[in-house]
């Protein structure tokens, strides 16, 4: 068996921020396991341990889960990581200092401990020493009988669970349905921007939760809340919330993403705790490997590049073209901020010929013998094809040719998008191929218009 003992650091002395924080950890812990579980948190030295046996070949066997772990814990507060063959003797070597479990026989390692790594030792430490005991090997060596009969059965029973005598029971730890984990902070923090070490850890523990359930976020928000010496026009706190294109657990575009709008937040008051919530969840699609070798990726992908300058600049000012099924053909793009979702539907071709290019205001044509003219007259290729609609299309705002209103208290006229043309493909001898329409005027007048030009 392989079992690994979790020792946090600076724990809150309140047993309900203590119990918050040690849950928090148990929760990271469940992306590599189910076996998880807190030992004696509400005592002096608490930890958290977590069977690995059934998982080292998920993760690439024992040295890069070893490794995996050290790196990432570090992150969340650990003081102390180790390793052994039982949970009770990996939480005993963690309190001693020491890490490896397995660089010696567990017999030879456990009995050179002192009995205060071994709680249910400890408690009877001062009548132990009296009988000349200073490590867990000289209990050891004491009679059973004598043992059974002057101490309770928990020493024994610890004994033989440390030294792999007698099964491990723990109360595993349950996943929540839901993710919200709080932090109170070491520090008050004054800038927003520096609450982005207490948040890490937050982000962390998410992205355990997310890992576990074999899910990704697409939305979260990061609550904080003021110290308690605060004026009261600063209020209790505040709170943001970010959201994503697709739903990911990548914790470095993550952190990147809360860095960005963190440095646009400027508190009215210092902040003491975090709070840290998974507001929108699904389902993430795991990818398989390939036996083959594969090209890597270097650096980020353009979704995740966009996202980040969108955070940055404002979604408003990061835009990309989605296509609409429209026949108006200045109105076939839109553009739409580019963290929000593409839409999954694609749209029809048509059946009618379409320009390369499009001029952004149609030309009109001079005309000569009712034939429309463009460096010479145009002779019509195909066509008509109508294109009618657009009623639907109501946009409010300073119509081009009438700025009267730009400068007036009044809102501008509601207006639509209607259009009545027939489309033409025509050749010009010095131009190329043209996209022109002839559309209806006042007074039952005509005119010709230059849309496009084909390449």
């Amino acid at each position: 068996m392989l079992w690994a003992a979790l020792l946090p650091d600076n724990l809150p002395d309140d047993p309900k921020p203590r119990t918050e924080a040690l849950d928090g950890l148990a929760t990271w812990c469940l992306q590599f396991t189910p076996r998880v579980a807190v030992l004696e948190a509400l005592l002096s030295c608490p930890g958290v341990v977590m069977e690995l046996e059934q998982s080292l070949r998920l993760f690439g066997g024992k040295r890069r889960l070893v490794e995996r772990v050290r790196e990432e814990c570090v992150d969340l507060g650990v003081r102390h990581l180790a390793w052994a063959p039982t949970s009770l003797a990996a939480l005993a070597l963690a309190r001693a200092g020491l890490s490896n479990g397995f660089a010696k026989p567990l017999a030879q390692l456990l009995d050179a401990l002192p009995l205060e790594t071994l709680t249910q030792v400890a408690v009877h430490q001062a009548t132990l020493a009296r009988l000349g005991c200073q490590t867990l090997g000289q209990v050891r060596a004491l009679p059973r009988g004598g043992l059974s009969r002057r101490f309770d059965a928990q020493l024994l029973g610890a004994l033989d669970q440390a030294y792999g005598l007698r099964p491990d029971g723990h109360a595993w730890t349950q996943l929540s349905e839901t993710f919200h984990a709080k932090l109170e902070l070491m520090a008050r923090v004054e800038h927003a921007p520096a609450m982005i070490f207490g948040a890490r850890r937050l982000m962390l523990q998410m992205a355990g939760w997310l890992l576990a359930r074999r899910s990704g976020v697409t939305a979260f928000t990061l609550r904080w809340c003021h110290d308690a010496m605060r004026s009261k026009a600063a209020g209790d706190g505040g709170e943001m919330t970010v959201r994503t294109a697709h739903a990911t657990r990548d914790t470095e575009h993550l952190m990147r993403l809360l860095a960005e709008h963190l440095v646009k937040v400027e508190l009215l008051a210092p902040v003491g705790d975090l709070e840290l919530v998974a507001n929108e969840v699904q389902p993430l699609e795991e990818k398989s490997f390939s036996m083959l070798p594969e090209t890597k990726q270097s650096g980020e992908s353009l979704a995740l590049v966009l996202e980040r300058i969108a955070a940055r600049l404002g979604p408003d000012r990061v835009l990309r073209p989605v296509l609409v099924e429209d026949h108006r053909m200045e109105w076939m793009c839109r553009w739409r901020p580019a963290p929000e979702r593409a839409p999954r539907i694609g749209c029809r071709p048509l059946d009618v010929p379409q320009p390369t290019f499009m001029l952004a205001k149609p030309l009109r044509l001079a005309v000569q013998d009712n034939r429309p003219i463009y460096q010479g007259v145009l002779q019509l290729l195909a066509g008509p094809h109508r294109v009618e609609g657009g009623w639907w299309d109501r946009t409010r705002g300073v119509e081009a040719g009438n700025n009267e209103g730009a400068f007036s208290a009044a809102p501008p006229p509601e207006t639509t998008r209607h259009v009545a043309r027939d489309y033409w493909v025509a050749v010009s001898e010095h131009a190329g191929v043209l996209w022109i329409f002839q559309m209806r005027l006042a007074r039952e007048e005509t005119a010709w218009f230059l849309h496009g030009t084909f390449a």
